[in-house]
């Protein structure tokens, strides 16, 4: 079977990292050929990351160089798309697909649909709050990461509707015991548009830290303002993420009750239980799903919810590694790429078939 695959962006991405590059290795071996063409690359996410206005120039080769896929289109047996053919424009790539009865398999990791139908701005949402539910009417299968997007897929009519969660592959993350000079560490792993989410814990992190004995170690900011609780930055990067985590007492994924953060998959929680981390999440979107409060880690809402798991935490190291054997328990079972790769494969070849 030969596949292109419209992602996002590029390896540098972690939507489309974990979506679908970690899954090319086993589709290789399955006999599945599949040819990657990212709409976005490096600059543009360079420029994302630091803050700074994506260049024009980039995003139109970029449309351009999307568009010359579309017409090459018939020469694949299936289309793998990430969320959408082309950003902020109508479902019309889609559409013409459709039409030429070319399949295509579109995935979503994120509430993709509410940056149109939520959009402030009333043009945008005129001309396209109803454009994904098209691409997923068009499509001949909706694979999603959650409950909540299972359920929007659902509303929209799609032919077919597969939930595959964002999962991580077993052979890159281990347990790993820690010690630390510095005592109980507190971690957290993000890009750095979503480092606001730590406002929302800011006054239970000053007052945990405040007793001592603690770190708070963030991987992926550029910087983050917590008054005078020192935070210790760290650059990310693919080849170092699991030893950063690794090196966590307990990982936190705060997040705010919103449309968009219910579209969320929850990976950093797996990451975390994934090195034998227990962890603390809002109860939002996926983190209900993911967390077993009181057996791989706590959910957790108000100020003093976050304060008393994390003292409970800070002082008991026998819970901790408790409940971080359990989170990797989880983890083998249901959030790894050994599990949900022949699930996906199944999904293409039963499109596939359809289609012969």
């Amino acid at each position: 079977m030969k596949i292109l695959l419209l992602s996002r962006y590029n390896h540098m991405g972690a939507s489309s990292r974990v979506r679908f590059y970690q899954y090319l290795p086993y589709l290789a071996t399955q006999g599945i050929h599949v040819t990657v063409a990212n709409l976005l690359g490096s600059n543009y996410l360079e420029d994302l990351y630091g803050g700074r206005r994506r260049r024009f120039g980039d995003i139109i080769g970029a449309y351009i160089r999307r568009l010359g896929y579309i017409i090459k289109s018939n020469r694949f047996d299936l289309l793998w798309v990430q969320s959408e053919i082309l950003p902020w424009l109508p479902a019309l790539g889609e559409k013409i697909l459709y039409h030429l009865n070319i399949p295509y398999v579109v995935d979503y990791d994120d509430a993709i649909f509410h940056r149109y139908d939520l959009n402030p701005n009333r043009i945008v949402r005129s001309l396209l709050k109803a454009k994904i539910s098209k691409v997923m009417r068009y499509s001949s299968a909706v694979i999603v990461g959650n409950e909540y997007l299972e359920k929007y897929a659902i509303r929209t009519g799609a032919k077919r509707v597969e939930y595959i969660p964002t999962v991580i592959d077993l052979d890159r993350y281990s347990i790993k015991d820690c010690v630390h000079v510095s005592g109980f560490n507190v971690g957290w792993i993000g890009s750095p548009m979503t480092t606001v989410y730590l406002n929302l814990i800011k006054p239970a992190i000053i007052r945990f830290f405040k007793e001592g004995n603690s770190s708070l170690s963030l991987v992926g900011p550029r910087y983050v303002d917590l008054d005078e609780i020192p935070v210790k930055i760290i650059p990310w990067s693919e080849k170092n993420e699991v030893t950063n985590i690794q090196n966590f007492d307990v990982g936190i994924m705060p997040l705010s009750d919103s449309p968009w953060e219910r579209g969320k998959c929850g990976y950093k929680l797996i990451q975390y239980m994934a090195c034998g981390k227990p962890v603390i999440a809002s109860p939002v979107g996926a983190n209900i799903a993911i967390v077993e409060h009181g057996v791989n880690g706590f959910l957790t809402e108000s100020t003093e919810e976050w304060l008393e798991a994390l003292t409970i935490l800070r002082d008991d190291s026998d819970l901790r590694k408790k409940m971080g054997t359990e989170g990797r328990k989880i983890v083998e079972r249901k959030y790894c790429l050994q599990v949900t790769a022949p699930r996906l494969l199944s999904i293409f070849q039963s499109v596939w078939g359809n289609y012969n």
